[in-house]
């Protein structure tokens, strides 16, 4: 849920930024957490093999290290062939711009290791943040797994000081009917999977999330928000178990070539574990990647997210809204909490394929489409489209981790460009 991107990241596309006419628009900037494309995050891959039986080796391709390298003469940095028990740590400065956040400094790290020599690698990635509109954001994301990849352990523990408007209920709601609101929210999530056979993951969890100080300045256009009508209140707390089934065949959790993904959390908060009110939830995230054409590394994704309230009346910022998933990735082309109901479904399609042989530069071409309900008890509402085309620039060949460029369209004149590292799915 962060909206930002690393200074070097920052540095480049000012280097390309020339070349893209979308740079006078309106800009909107995000940055997913990397590294938390799911709970099962499997090894990098060197060398792949195509379905015609050759080979791609990384050290044919190039990325922007190797290009930084050639153009400052400097000496090649040495190949890491594999991650050890010694955790590697990386700090950065960053900057950003967004139009929720208009100009942020942040400061990240993250940290990977393996717990033992034939485990996966295990990720700790923490960051803080302060905006130009007195935001303050500190996520902190933790996947570890065991010696012997029978458990992984995946944790989110987050406090956002977040203003943000709200443009009402359903996905026939109004842009104009911007409720500009202010609140405190903190999240405690922590799950344990264990391995059950071949790809398949099952495991239990705990959920704890609250919003405090919430409040709100009414429609600007003069009319009664659908936040009051729904029933406000200066705190809301969630806390529940979640269960958790995971089907993970995927190359490459950062940048699939093949593979699917498929995850399912049931969720069930309870008054005595301390929630506002009973309700219960259900997330079903599924994904799925083909090469195309089959003799190329050229992929076409699909993507379907269905979040469902079951039962009771969560707090209103707990609904389902556009881009509130795990990975802040749903609806390329509107704002963030653009749309918010008590059901929502997003289909996704996207097109990636390489512009230069040597991979460094690649583009895609996405569309999307997200219903929501209004209050739960409610229909789904009409089908909002989103769509636009987008570059890929090769941060890392040996983990096929790209920087993403995507400007995407919506529907009420929503439009802006899209900065992130890792794909949106």
């Amino acid at each position: 849920m962060k909206f930002f991107f690393s200074l070097s990241i920052f540095l480049v596309f000012m280097l390309i930024a020339a070349q893209l006419s979308a740079q006078q628009n309106p800009v909107i900037i995000k940055r997913i957490p990397v590294g938390h494309k799911g709970a099962v995050v499997k090894d990098s891959i060197n060398i792949d093999t195509l379905d015609n039986g050759s080979k791609i080796n990384s050290r044919d391709q190039k990325d922007i290290g190797d290009v930084l390298t050639k153009l400052f003469h400097s000496k090649p940095s040495p190949v890491v062939d594999s991650i050890t028990i010694k955790p590697e740590i990386s700090i950065a400065p960053a900057i950003g711009y967004t139009l929720l956040s208009r100009f942020a400094v942040v400061l990240s790290g993250n940290a990977v290791f393996k717990t033992g020599p034939q485990s996966r690698i295990s990720t700790v990635i923490a960051s803080t943040s302060y905006t130009q509109n007195k935001q303050f954001i500190l996520p902190v994301q933790t996947n570890i797994w065991s010696k012997d990849n029978t458990y992984n352990f995946v944790g989110e523990y987050q406090y956002y000081k977040y203003p943000q408007s709200s443009y009402g209920l359903g996905s026939n709601s109004n842009i104009k009917n911007a409720d500009p609101m202010d609140y405190s929210y903190f999240k405690f999530y922590q799950t344990a999977l264990r391995h059950i056979t071949g790809d398949l993951y099952a495991g239990l969890g705990f959920i704890f999330n609250t919003h405090w100080n919430i409040s709100d300045k009414g429609d600007i256009n003069g009319t009664l928000p659908d936040y009051a009508l729904y029933g406000k209140a200066s705190r809301t707390i969630a806390s529940g178990l979640t269960f958790n089934l995971l089907l993970d065949s995927r190359d490459n959790a950062i940048n699939p070539l093949k593979g699917g993904y498929a995850a399912l959390q049931y969720r069930d908060n309870y008054e005595f574990l301390g929630s506002s009110t009973p309700w219960r939830s259900l997330i079903i995230d599924l994904r799925k990647y083909f090469r195309f054409p089959e003799n190329s590394d050229n992929v076409l994704a699909f993507w379907s997210y269905n979040w469902l309230i079951l039962s009771g009346r969560p707090g209103y910022l707990d609904l389902p809204s556009t881009q509130w998933d795990g990975n802040s990735a749903t609806g390329r082309g509107y704002i963030q909490g653009r749309f918010r109901g008590a059901q929502m479904i997003y289909l996704e399609s996207e097109y990636r394929f390489k512009i230069t042989k040597n991979g460094l530069l690649g583009g895609v071409v996405f569309l999307n489409g997200e219903s929501f309900s209004a209050a739960p008890g409610t229909s789904l509402q009409r089908i909002q489209p989103g769509y636009g085309p987008g570059l890929r620039l090769k941060l890392n060949k040996t983990s096929n981790t790209n920087i993403t460029i995507d400007y995407g369209f919506g529907r009420q004149g929503s439009n802006g460009l899209f900065i992130d590292v890792g794909e949106a799915f």
